[in-house]
């Protein structure tokens, strides 16, 4: 019988600093993090709640990484946006509709990268390409 995620993550308050290190390398593969106990007890809840529930969606996971590293700001395009890039002599011109469907050349695409990928011929950040990726300041 499978163990229900409230019952794996009760179970974590009864064990040692050393189950709890061993739980983590069953479950994530890696070694733990220099942690304390009830700190590792918190990861290893989300842990257990991501590998059931499917975690962070790509988009969330982007945004705190960034935030993490705080080394760039991407701003998002609301829904009626145009965004305008001349690129090798050819004015490209973008919209984004009210259901953040992405459109160029009278298609409809993913993302702003595959838009700035098929424009270039080379992989680029669609957000950085049209000018919604900057450096954050020093």
């Amino acid at each position: 019988m499978a163990v229900s995620i409230k019952q794996q993550i009760a179970s974590l308050d009864a064990m040692s600093s050393d189950e709890l290190r061993d739980k983590w390398r069953r479950l994530t593969a890696s070694p733990p993090p220099p942690i304390s106990p009830s700190l590792l007890r918190l990861a290893l809840a989300y842990e257990i709640q991501a590998k059931a529930l499917g975690g962070l969606s790509r988009a969330t996971q982007q945004r705190l990484d960034q935030i993490a590293n705080a080394k760039t700001k991407t701003t998002a395009a609301p829904p009626g946006t145009r965004l305008v890039r001349e690129w090798g002599g050819k004015l490209h011109v973008v919209t984004i509709d009210e259901q953040k469907t992405i459109h160029w050349n009278e298609k409809r695409w993913n993302s702003l990268s595959e838009v700035a990928r098929e424009i270039t011929g080379t992989r680029w950040s669609g957000p950085a390409f049209f000018g919604l990726k900057r450096r954050a300041a020093a």
